[in-house]
């Protein structure tokens, strides 16, 4: 692609997303159906060998997960349908990886904090919230 074309897929110029939030991660979040669920992965975690099975590889290399957390919280609901909505669970380090291989993506970020990864569930937006 040409340089122009380039720079204009990094940036997001839209009222009311958060400037973090890259277009391919915006795009994989609004395809996003309820339910499916996204990783927000460390820098150690092997992202590029997981999405080879299945999820979408968003590299966002130098964000901190608490920082790019909070800009996609204000974009994306969670799912109250499960037993714990907000709940955080520790899960095995092979059965997270199972799990994120079953995921809708994985978001590579620059967290160094070890085993910081986490796992988004997808809620719904109801009726009306989007000014419909």
């Amino acid at each position: 692609l040409p340089h122009w074309v380039q720079k204009r897929r990094e940036m997001v110029i839209l009222r009311g997303i958060p400037s973090i939030i890259s277009p391919d991660l915006l795009y994989a979040l609004a395809k996003m159906g309820h339910g499916d669920e996204i990783v927000l992965a460390d820098a150690n975690f092997p992202t590029s060998s997981v999405c080879r099975s299945g999820p979408t590889e968003i590299r966002v290399d130098g964000l901190k997960i608490p920082e790019l957390l909070k800009a996609i919280l204000k974009l994306f609901p969670l799912d109250t349908y499960v037993s714990y909505p907000k709940k955080l669970e520790v899960v095995e380090r092979f059965k997270f990886y199972e799990r994120a291989r079953q995921s809708f993506a994985v978001v590579a970020t620059g967290e160094t904090a070890l085993y910081g990864n986490l796992i988004l569930k997808k809620g719904v937006i109801p009726a009306g919230e989007n000014g419909d």
